[in-house]
């Protein structure tokens, strides 16, 4: 294992839940992992990317035993501002029984009503840090995540609140707890819900992460590889001399995705996003389409790195013989 000298822990990098324990709020480290750590099954550990969060750590299956690496959903991965094939620092956690924590929608225009029991059933013994992004309805508790002293029985009465919830798969954001710091919510914590969204400088909250993909998992390889890896490595391709894409083209029937995974690109590779609508940007005056599009990647040379994501490119740039208009051909 690598040791770092800088922070007292493991530096372990990070690798892809399996969709089974998409939303549980638990991480995976090998058994080399828990002797360095002194962990045992179920104990909270810190993940420090570029911020610090917080996780039920867990074994991990054989295929990744002797392996450096620690596998976390894309829930986590936010929380702790960390990618796919990126490094952090994990160490067991130091952290107090949470006296009460507030929570609220992660999103604009989401209303969520829902008792403060029911949530507190669901998220039972799940560590959590001020501005991190759960998911709750997430009825997958197992004795494998039982922190050591909790008694089975506890967790079934937890796991049948998760059930009784019917969130499905809402996000929340952790708006304030007390006391501050890494806290475990804990049969005693007080859990309000607040039932709009609120607003927290310190987090960015996304909307999509590849974890939210289903049946596109080569897709996905493949854009990492052509957009991803030059926005987090650049350093490769100048030491090989190659110029990285430009842009990927991506094609298929309306409703396959394709939004969906650039959203989820941006997301994992801590991108900006902008979105260009194509058949939105063409104006009716003269110079109208150029201004939407120049301000739009005016944008992006503003917030790098960016992705500036383009839907319905036919529409704003058909082939040249299909041109019609003197706005399409100035576009």
């Amino acid at each position: 294992m690598e040791r770092t000298e800088v922070v007292e822990g493991l530096r372990l990098k990070v690798a892809e839940a399996g969709q089974e324990d998409v939303g549980r709020g638990i991480v995976r480290v090998s058994d080399a992992a828990f002797a360095a750590l002194e962990l045992e099954r179920g104990e909270v550990v810190s993940i420090l990317g570029t911020r610090e969060t917080a996780a039920l750590v867990v074994a991990a299956r054989s295929a990744d035993q002797g392996l450096d690496v620690i596998r976390m959903d894309g829930v986590v991965r936010t929380n702790a501002r960390a990618g796919i094939g990126d490094y952090v620092q994990v160490r067991k956690a130091p952290w107090r029984d949470a006296q009460k924590v507030t929570l609220a929608p992660a999103r604009k225009g989401i209303r969520v009503v829902a008792p403060g029991e029911a949530l507190r059933q669901a998220l039972l013994y799940r560590p959590v840090v001020k501005g991190d992004l759960i998911t709750a309805g997430t009825a997958s508790r197992s004795r494998e995540i039982v922190p050591p002293g909790i008694y089975p029985e506890e967790v079934l009465r937890g796991l049948l609140g998760s059930l009784a919830i019917g969130l499905g798969e809402v996000r929340l954001i952790v708006a304030a707890t007390t006391p501050s710091g890494i806290v475990r919510i804990g049969p005693q914590t007080e859990v309000e819900l607040l039932p709009e969204y609120v607003e927290a400088k310190e987090t960015r909250l996304p909307d999509v992460t590849y974890d939210d993909i289903g049946g596109l998992g080569e897709v996905i390889n493949e854009i990492r590889e052509v957009v991803e890896l030059p926005l987090k490595h650049p350093e490769l391709f100048d030491r090989l001399g190659i110029t990285p894409p430009k842009g990927v083209l991506l094609h298929g029937p309306p409703g396959t995705g394709k939004t969906l995974l650039a959203q989820a690109l941006a997301n994992e590779a801590k991108a900006h996003f902008a979105s260009i609508n194509g058949p939105e940007i063409m104006g009716r005056f003269y110079g109208e389409s150029e201004e939407r599009l120049r301000a739009i990647f005016q944008e992006g040379q503003e917030n790098p790195p960016a992705i500036i994501f383009i839907d319905e490119l036919d529409s704003i740039a058909p082939k040249r013989e299909a041109v019609t208009g003197e706005v399409e051909r100035r576009v």
